[in-house]
């Protein structure tokens, strides 16, 4: 059987009735925006957590990064999963997974259950996240409405972090760290009982599923995210990250083998043949290494130098938010007109703007005089940036490649998010002192030199945008 034949219309997982797309969509945006939230939301309540379990300093880390490490290592498994057993049998699966895990995690009575449960929260999330993307891309038919949705996706997508900041002070202030991990549970309860009810399964794809594949991109991706974490904790010159990235580089190669020869392959290469497309996932890593340093520095910054609590350093990021929720969904309206290349230009500007004027921080200077604009500018950059950047990556794309596609775009993000936060500290580390924690000059002399690093990925993102990732009209095809 053809991969065209395939393609019809039974694959499609729309919902039961077309006055339903609306209640999709919500479903759909709402389990992004928990799994998102979560990769961040963690990050201000990680004092009360080291207090209550006991966590050594350099342990504490792994509250974070093992979910980043769970759920990037396993994001092309889980894209491909979908489309081989059903997207809404494995979007259910993951998101049932998700919710009893923060149900653990939020209960944890020691630090191992805590790292356990946070790590089984990534395969979750790893699982539930390119299926919700590929139910939404069958769901809405390419071009306005697929744009529009793409637009509300990307839109929790991109504050997924921001807003992250803020539920995880807000939850740690009033209530416990425990709330933080509690909160998922009705929610994610709700998606798991709604989805039956709005969302058609959708065909299988017959044939074998490619086992070695799967083996080699999940131990690949997990070698490759956990190099970058250790390089960022450790330095670029710690054997362990070294032999991370050198067993990284053999099992992907080796990956890429397996899927040049495969029948039925895990991730299809044909999702990288066209230069638009190729460029665009290269630019899809840089975007958020940019604003998940930010994130990182910055929120520090507002508390070891400002001062700020953990609900001021979150309200802190709401404009950047506020302006992320509103590009992604103004430029849906305009993209058949314009096309996505100039809102990408416009957001790579923006983002080079605020990573340059962060180059400038100091101990003496203030959220007002030196903050809110680069916040201002890079929520700017990310609700311009992430949406048509959204469209030119998926369309096109066959309707049985849909869940590895979308798989591929969010390890696109997920490796950028781990390789700028450890060039980014690694930067940091090199200027600031042990004592950086403690003293506002040292630490904020290391954000400054850290974001020249930013700046050079925000430069690289502008010049792929302007020369690379050149789509002839607004649904991203090939330039001639």
């Amino acid at each position: 059987m053809s991969a065209r034949t395939l393609a019809r219309p039974r694959d499609v997982a729309a919902p039961r009735g077309s006055g339903r797309t609306g209640l999709v969509l919500a479903l759909i945006v709402t389990c992004q925006l928990m799994i998102v939230l979560d990769a961040t939301v963690v990050n201000v309540a990680l004092p009360p957590i080291q207090a209550d379990l006991g966590f050594s300093a350099t342990g504490l880390s792994w509250v974070v990064n093992a979910y980043t490490l769970a759920f990037g290592g396993l994001l092309l498994l889980g894209g491909r999963l979908g489309d081989a057993f059903g997207r809404r049998r494995v979007f259910g699966a993951g998101v049932a997974l998700f919710t009893v895990s923060s149900l653990v995690g939020g209960a944890a009575p020691s630090e191992a259950v805590l790292v356990v449960a946070r790590a089984a929260q990534g395969v979750g999330a790893a699982v539930a996240a390119p299926c919700a993307l590929a139910i939404l891309m069958a769901t809405f038919a390419e071009g306005a409405p697929r744009n529009s949705a793409l637009g509300l996706f990307s839109a929790m997508s991109a504050a997924g972090g921001a807003i992250g900041l803020l539920v995880g002070g807000a939850l740690t202030s009033w209530l416990s760290w425990r709330w933080v991990l509690f909160i998922n549970v009705p929610v994610g309860a709700a998606i798991v009982l709604a989805a039956p009810r709005l969302i058609e399964e959708s065909a299988r794809v017959p044939g074998r599923f490619d086992l070695p594949g799967a083996l080699g991109s999940t131990a690949g991706m997990t070698a490759l995210v956990y190099g970058f974490i250790r390089a960022g904790a450790q330095g670029w010159g710690d054997g362990v990250a070294v032999l991370a990235f050198v067993a990284a580089a053999v099992l992907l190669a080796a990956f890429v083998a397996i899927e040049q020869r495969a029948e039925q392959p895990l991730v299809p290469l044909r999702l990288f043949e066209r230069r638009v497309t190729a460029s665009a996932y290269v630019t899809m890593l840089l975007v958020p290494a940019v604003l998940l340093g930010m994130y990182f520095f910055v929120a520090q910054f507002l508390q070891i130098v400002l001062g700020y609590s953990a609900i001021e350093t979150g309200l802190a990021f709401l404009p950047m938010a506020a302006l992320i929720f509103a590009g992604s969904q103004a430029v849906p309206r305009f993209l058949p007109r314009f096309g996505p290349r100039p809102f990408m230009v416009a957001g790579a500007l923006s983002l080079t703007a605020a990573a340059l004027w962060l180059t400038q921080i100091s101990a003496t200077s203030g959220y007002l005089t030196a903050l809110a604009g680069p916040i201002v500018l890079f929520g700017l950059g990310g609700g311009l940036l992430f949406m048509p950047l959204s469209a030119v990556l998926l369309s096109g794309v066959r309707l049985e490649d849909s869940g590895a596609a979308a798989g591929a775009m969010q390890a696109s993000q997920q490796l950028g998010a781990a390789l700028g936060v450890a060039i980014l500290v690694s930067v940091f580390a090199g200027v600031a002192s042990g004592a950086a924690t403690t003293r506002p000059e040292a630490f904020s002399a290391g954000v400054a030199d850290a974001f020249v690093a930013g700046t050079a990925f925000a430069v690289l993102t502008l010049v792929l945008v302007v020369f690379a990732v050149r789509p002839s009209h607004a649904r991203g095809a090939d330039a001639p």
